[in-house]
């Protein structure tokens, strides 16, 4: 299986025949090096000093299937170009942790007939609603999941698992997206409010506010967020999905929303459950977090962290109950996709994931 890597060493990319060199800045003279001036592919730069181990790392191409680039880097024209030609899509976030965006190289699974059919069902209002109806569901009941879990070990969490179900009729009754996407805030906002009862910690989410965030689970939450949307949107592009056309939310300029639509629906099951491990086994606390720029932030020790524990969930696996075979968290959201196609091309009606274990 193919893996996903992610840099945080200043250093150099490199390419050599069929394998990635990566090289820390250590590894390099003060007067560069002309050999690898032609094979440059990128320049990490990093403000903090690193931590890990300074030894050159070799990555065969055949292993890599997304890059996430955590630190600010500069890019040249060679690296899209070879990003392209092996399909290998480039997550990138800042030097605080903030999703900056993706890099989606040329689609190289194109279905004119699948397009088509994907445009169909977002122009006629009856289909869309029922797509982004089931994502909605789905994304409710794996976050009820995790209410009913920890209720079980004595939060005291069951009047706003009651509120959460009391809301849920409203997802089939609603006949626009903005009452939808209105029933999902609501649902949200009750979700969030369980947040300070099934953390451990001092640290507290008094509203769910980003941009800046205000505080560090806030912090916490964003960039685990924007973790799960890079690994969906990774799935997409094995498919013949487009990505720009959603259902749930609003297709828009500059975003893949439909990474968004499926994203919902895994948040609860690898952002938030990660949130919980990483914060009720003091894996991050206080002290992995700073206050800059009118906002709280995760430290690059604990963004190490979190993608750590983000790396080994997708790596993960369960036995699929109908599949009959183990199956990893990473494949779990490409099989999303699968369903989604077969859904739009008539084959089956789209029945979103939901957790069963």
């Amino acid at each position: 299986m193919k893996r996903n890597y992610y840099i945080f060493t200043p250093g150099r990319l490199l390419r050599k025949d069929n394998t990635i060199v990566f090289r820390p800045f250590s590894e390099f003279d003060s007067v560069d090096d002309e050999n690898w001036q032609d094979d440059l592919l990128l320049s990490i730069d990093a403000d903090q000093p690193d931590t890990e181990s300074r030894s050159k790392k070799v990555l065969p191409v055949s292993d890599i299937d997304a890059f996430y680039i955590m630190t600010e880097a500069s890019f040249n024209t060679k690296f899209f170009q070879f990003l392209s030609k092996m399909q290998i899509p480039v997550h990138i976030f800042n030097h605080y942790g903030y999703y900056s965006g993706s890099y989606y190289p040329r689609e190289y699974l194109i279905s004119g007939y699948l397009t088509v059919k994907q445009v169909q069902h977002y122009s006629a209002m009856k289909k869309r609603m029922t797509i982004a109806r089931l994502f909605l569901e789905g994304a409710s009941f794996n976050l009820l999941k995790n209410l009913k879990y920890y209720n079980k070990r004595g939060r005291d969490l069951q009047d706003r698992i009651d509120t959460i179900e009391s809301i849920l009729p409203e997802i089939k009754n609603t006949g626009d997206i903005p009452s939808l996407m209105n029933v999902e805030g609501r649902i949200r906002k009750v979700y969030y409010s369980t947040f300070n009862e099934i953390i451990l910690s001092e640290m507290q989410l008094k509203r769910r506010k980003f941009n800046p965030p205000e505080n560090p689970i806030n912090a916490l939450v964003s960039f685990c967020n924007a973790m799960v949307y890079s690994a969906v949107l990774t799935e997409i592009y094995r498919t013949q999905l487009i990505p720009t056309i959603s259902y749930l939310h609003e297709p828009s300029e500059r975003r893949f929303s439909l990474a968004l639509d499926i994203a919902e629906i895994f948040k609860p099951i690898l952002a938030d459950r990660i949130i919980f491990k990483a914060i009720n086994t003091n894996i991050i606390s206080e002290s992995n977090f700073e206050e800059k720029l009118g906002g709280h932030y995760l430290k690059e020790n604990g963004r190490k962290k979190i993608v750590e524990l983000f790396d080994n969930r997708l790596k993960t696996t369960i036995k699929h109950r109908k599949i009959g075979r183990e199956v990893s968290y990473k494949r779990l959201i490409r099989l999303e996709c699968y369903k989604l196609i077969k859904h739009l091309t008539g084959d089956q009606d789209y029945e979103p994931f939901k957790i069963w274990w």
